[in-house]
């Protein structure tokens, strides 16, 4: 059928009512959002935004209520999508923007794709990878993976992926999520080495919308968290606390899930495999630990500074 692209849906939104369908690879994925309040009826409040892009660049495609439970699972980042009877909206302003791992691609910003039940009722089809064309002209999913001996010379907020070996993975923590609200992050403290450095990764994860793989983070386990920003304490001793949080648009992989993740392909997870093929796995067992309390960034050494 006749397909539009991103950027001709640019530049004639506005003067159209029926949009001709799109086809697109998902780049990033947010986590799911529930956003129902007691006086509001909506049957299932939830929406999620992924980044979309095709050869002109890259959109944002919101996924709204009960479309939620049917399709989030499947869209995967590096999944493809055909896209037919959806509305197009200008941007909403507020909303989190994940770093592309393709510097130059082009950014739609002012309009969004939303996908709903009605209004129109959006029809998506999953196209298999193996039926991609290479014609079309779908951007790969690009990242920016990191060594460790590299995280040291990053600037607080830089964006980054990274993959290593669990030595460490601490108890599930909450914090509010305002001070006297009934809402929580749920997060916890984890420790992955990949060789480059006698230091870990210092990794606080919070529950992403993959309830099955934050639950098993385990040491010995090959764990890819991407999308990470670094925080550091520029206050006192930069190096000593610098680490990495997950972002909205963080996805965490660990072994078994691996397969056919679009990663797999790039040369530091590669570097990192064969490192791993060098280590004895009873060597670094005995450095591994589980659970206990975690006080991270550490306390000052005195009660003053405290």
């Amino acid at each position: 059928s006749k397909l539009t692209s991103l950027d001709q849906l640019e530049l004639t939104w506005r003067s159209r009512g029926h949009f001709h369908p799109l086809l697109v690879r998902v780049l990033h994925k947010s986590r799911l959002r529930y956003y129902g309040k007691p006086e509001k009826k909506v049957d299932m409040p939830y929406q999620a935004y992924f980044e979309v892009a095709d050869g002109s660049g890259m959109m944002s495609m919101v996924l709204w209520n009960s479309l939620c439970p049917e399709w989030y699972n499947s869209m995967k980042v590096g999944t493809v999508l055909l896209l037919e009877q959806y509305a197009i909206k200008t941007s909403y302003p507020f909303k989190t923007q994940p770093t592309p791992g393709d510097s130059q691609m082009k950014r739609f910003a002012t309009i969004e794709i939303n996908l709903n039940v009605r209004d129109p009722p959006t029809k998506i089809s999953i196209i298999p990878e193996e039926m991609v064309k290479p014609e079309w002209g779908l951007p790969e999913v690009k990242y920016r993976f990191i060594t460790r001996s590299e995280l040291d010379d990053l600037p607080n907020n830089h964006s980054c992926d990274v993959i290593g070996l669990v030595t460490f993975v601490g108890r599930a923590e909450r914090a509010r999520k305002r001070e006297h609200g009934e809402d929580f992050w749920l997060y916890r403290w984890a420790h992955a080495i990949d060789g480059t450095s006698d230091q870990p990764f210092i990794l606080e994860l919070f529950a992403t919308s993959q309830p099955d793989v934050f639950e098993h983070i385990h040491p010995m386990t090959y764990l890819v968290c991407t999308q990470m920003r670094v925080v550091r304490d520029l206050t006192e001793n930069p190096s000593s606390t610098i680490y990495l949080t997950t972002s909205n648009e963080s996805q965490i992989f660990i072994t078994g899930w691996h397969k056919g993740q679009p990663y797999t392909k790039d040369t530091k997870v590669k570097n990192f495999i064969q490192w791993t093929k060098t280590q004895s796995e009873a060597d670094q067992m005995k450095k591994t630990v589980i659970g206990g309390y975690y006080p991270f960034p550490r306390p000052p050494n005195n009660f003053l500074k405290y």
